[in-house]
């Protein structure tokens, strides 16, 4: 596998299936439609530093998907911004392309001279990101209970 990772401005012919990933990981259940979610993920087609989307492919084939977002729980408005909506495609999870993305975004909001960044997963993810060099910084927040994390701008760790 060749991994490349392209800002989804760059890749736009990836639009779509970014789009049907992240309404069916996290948006169809809830009923929000996919109309919806695209468009959301247009607001990352801007020429705005935030938000923006990432795209990991194999050449041609879509491999996964992350952003960076201003908010990305309602529960805490006041942290901004976050790595939002990772999503690595069945086949090509463990081969760290999670950790590639994750990493590639946070390390692009560190460029934009931000300090810290934030972003919020369910309970079972925890130690995915704690090895990457997140921190939790509050446990169980919301409907979903999820895990609210911090990493500061210097601490990027290896991919597992």
């Amino acid at each position: 596998m060749s991994l490349a990772i392209s800002d989804l401005r760059q890749r736009p012919e990836f639009f779509d299936t970014v789009a049907m990933r992240i309404w069916q990981a996290w948006w169809e259940a809830e009923g929000a439609s996919l109309d919806y979610i695209s468009g959301r993920l247009r607001e990352n087609m801007s020429d705005t530093p935030i938000p923006f989307a990432l795209v990991a492919h194999d050449g041609e084939a879509f491999l996964g998907t992350s952003s960076v977002i201003a908010s990305d729980l309602a529960e805490r408005p006041q942290l901004t911004p976050w790595v939002a909506a990772v999503w690595v495609e069945e086949e090509a999870r463990g081969r760290g392309v999670g950790a590639a993305l994750v990493n590639r975004a946070t390390e692009d909001c560190f460029a934009l001279d931000i300090g810290r960044a934030y972003l919020c997963a369910r309970p079972r993810m925890s130690g995915f990101y704690e090895r990457l060099g997140w921190t939790v910084i509050e446990p169980k927040v919301g409907l979903h209970q999820l895990s609210v994390f911090v990493r500061e701008a210097g601490k990027i760790n290896s991919p597992p």
